[in-house]
């Protein structure tokens, strides 16, 4: 039992208390209800007397009972969600069509609705079923980098973080994390260099996705789409990475693409894309500005840029530089 002081109306003065567990009526939303709750008792004369604590630890007993009569998701679950997901309340709130603060009130001990409840539950139980709204009802985000930081929890959930595309997720969220106010046009141009001269130093391809040679350079498709709705403005940053999830060699040349081509615009990279052999031969003999979608093979990549490798003599990763500068030259 623990011993404090409160204020006693028989006894008239602070008096030393008892709590004991007590069998407690309560009326919730017209009904009432039984639970298993407490009571605070004067130690000299008996009297239940009121403690703060103990009347908020029996208001949530009777809300918990309220919870558990009616099938209504706990407290506690509601708490979980949003760590569970990696999601914050306002934006759970807007991907599930709500007003923005009312999972907010949910967590401050708000009683949701049935139908809420039953939605929360299922999110809840259901990594895959929260996927699916998270994809149905992205739109509805005001940041993409809530989708992005959800969509890879709920992947790692589901036993999908070595798919495929988890390494190019892995590099975009690094070079949003590392570059400043780059756009959607220099992301792809960064992602291109990554892929070849990770080719050139190491023999394999970083990742397994293909590009295309779209009129403005080497478009990975399914990323133009991801970040489209940023247009000509810098993508959101990332504000922490694990930069653990690299080998030396891929930090290296990731490193080094950084610092010797995003430091230039996203059209200055689009001008060295279209005097490489990769996307003009893909191309062929198509006009200037007409769109296309034929892929870049990969083993034209790796052939071209095996090539530079050599020719600019690079022994290391930051031999790239060598070549950065002498493509830029060539443009000017």
């Amino acid at each position: 039992m623990n011993r404090n002081k409160t204020f006693c109306e028989e006894c008239r003065r602070d008096v030393e208390y008892m709590v004991e567990t007590a069998t407690i009526k309560g009326k919730l939303k017209g009904e009432e209800y039984e639970y298993t709750g407490k009571k605070a008792v004067c130690t000299e004369c008996g009297s239940e007397v009121y403690v703060a604590d103990i009347e908020d630890e029996n208001l949530k007993a009777l809300y918990d009972t309220y919870r558990q009569k009616n099938g209504i998701i706990s407290l506690e679950k509601i708490l979980e969600i949003p760590q569970k997901y990696n999601i914050g309340k306002r934006p759970l709130s807007l991907l599930l069509g709500w007003g923005e603060m009312t999972f907010s009130r949910y967590c401050e001990g708000d009683m949701p609705t049935k139908q809420y409840s039953d939605i929360l539950q299922k999110i809840y139980d259901d990594p895959a079923y929260y996927r699916e709204l998270l994809e149905k009802n992205k739109d509805n985000l005001k940041s993409l980098q809530a989708y992005e930081k959800s969509k890879r929890k709920v992947q790692e959930l589901l036993g999908e973080e070595n798919n495929t595309g988890s390494k190019l997720d892995s590099i975009i969220q690094y070079l949003l994390y590392k570059c400043e106010d780059i756009t959607p046009l220099a992301l792809q141009k960064a992602l291109y260099y990554v892929q070849g001269f990770y080719y050139a130093f190491e023999g394999r391809f970083l990742f397994e996705e293909d590009c295309e040679a779209w009129v403005h350079g080497p478009v990975y498709r399914d990323i133009y789409n991801r970040y489209s709705s940023y247009r000509f403005d810098p993508i959101e940053s990332v504000e922490a990475f694990d930069e653990s999830v690299f080998t030396t060699s891929e930090k290296a040349i990731l490193d080094s693409v950084i610092k010797n081509f995003c430091c230039y615009s996203g059209k200055t990279l689009e001008k060295f894309t279209h005097l490489e052999k990769p996307w003009r031969h893909t191309r062929g003999g198509l006009p200037v500005d007409a769109h296309s979608n034929r892929v870049i093979s990969k083993e034209l990549i790796g052939e071209y840029f095996v090539a530079v490798k050599e020719k600019f003599y690079m022994l290391t990763p930051g031999d790239i530089e060598a070549y950065s500068k002498a493509i830029f030259e060539q443009i000017n």
